[in-house]
């Protein structure tokens, strides 16, 4: 038995031995293979910026023994491509050669591996100018008041449109910028909150000249009122006398409580249009508020419908 083990470990120390052997012999010989390395752009023109991202990767064909080819793979250092002098082919559509850089490339791969050829030929950019567009905000919100409130004046964002910086092909494809949803519940009163600008994500390498805006609003306790107001009859031809029951209509409106005493019967101006009357073959006028103070929330008109007499 013990004869049995002792051949085995000589079996397979010369078993491992040989294995390594063939191993040094197999990586000192010469391949030409395919390795694909990152790439970076220097030199670009001082008055151009990248406007998308050019290809990041580049294969190249290589001549080298086994151990410089599989140190390249492991290592793969960043292949460095000259672009200052570019080929125009469109307004911002601009192109190298790839050809062009085989020495420069060369001498970036690591000693004693040789370059056999660039499998991409022709390497396209598109430059543009840096540019600064000023761009609206769009707020989405979702607010509800207690009941018997609401908001006083207009919903106040600050600021409500945002410096936007970048490449000119990006920003000309941006309209406006959607804010982060505001949700309030059973509010009651005045509110201010920061609310985060939303960056397109479909749009990269642009700076916003701020991340947040202020979302605020006056809120108010709102009651109801009303007035008997007189109404005008419009477009009336001469020859027609018009005769109605009644010389004035209800309009009832909703105001802020602080507003109340501010709104009185010359804060409305009704009319009847008797245009609208005849050509509908209508036997009565229909009056609207063509004119009111902008204090008030809402209203609605009583009698919405006034029946008449006409005498020639």
């Amino acid at each position: 038995m013990k004869k049995v083990k002792k051949t085995s470990k000589k079996f397979i120390g010369f078993l491992l031995v040989s294995t390594l052997m063939w191993l040094l012999i197999t990586l000192s010989k010469e391949y030409i293979t395919t390795i694909t390395f990152p790439i970076v752009y220097k030199n670009l023109p001082q008055n151009k910026l990248l406007q998308t991202s050019p290809i990041k990767e580049i294969d190249l064909q290589i001549k080298a023994t086994g151990f410089k080819i599989i140190r390249s793979n492991f290592i793969k250092k960043p292949i460095s491509l000259n672009a200052n002098s570019l080929s125009q082919k469109s307004s911002r559509k601009y192109f190298f050669l790839t050809g062009n850089q085989k020495i420069n490339i060369q001498k970036q791969l690591l000693s004693q591996v040789l370059l056999e050829e660039i499998l991409l030929d022709t390497i396209y950019l598109e430059l543009g100018s840096l540019t600064s567009k000023k761009i609206p905000v769009k707020p989405n919100l979702d607010i509800k008041y207690h009941v018997g409130y609401d908001i006083l004046e207009e919903i106040s964002i600050q600021p409500d449109s945002v410096i936007v910086t970048g490449p000119e092909s990006q920003i000309e494809k941006i309209t406006s910028l959607n804010l982060n949803s505001l949700k309030l519940n059973d509010i009651k009163s005045n509110f201010s909150e920061k609310v985060a600008i939303i960056k397109p994500l479909n749009i990269k390498e642009v700076k916003l000249s701020v991340k947040t805006v202020t979302v605020s609003g006056k809120v108010e306790k709102f009651t109801e009122g009303g007035f008997k107001v007189p109404f005008k009859v419009i477009n009336l031809p001469d020859d027609i006398e018009l005769n109605t029951l009644s010389k004035t209509v209800e309009v009832v409106f909703i105001v802020g409580l602080s507003n109340f005493n501010k709104i009185d019967i010359n804060s409305f101006v009704v009319e009847c249009d008797f245009k609208v009357s005849k050509d509908n073959n209508l036997m009565y006028l229909i009056p609207k508020v063509v004119g009111k103070s902008s204090l008030i929330k809402s209203f609605r008109i009583i009698p919405n419908k006034i029946d008449f007499l006409i005498q020639k």
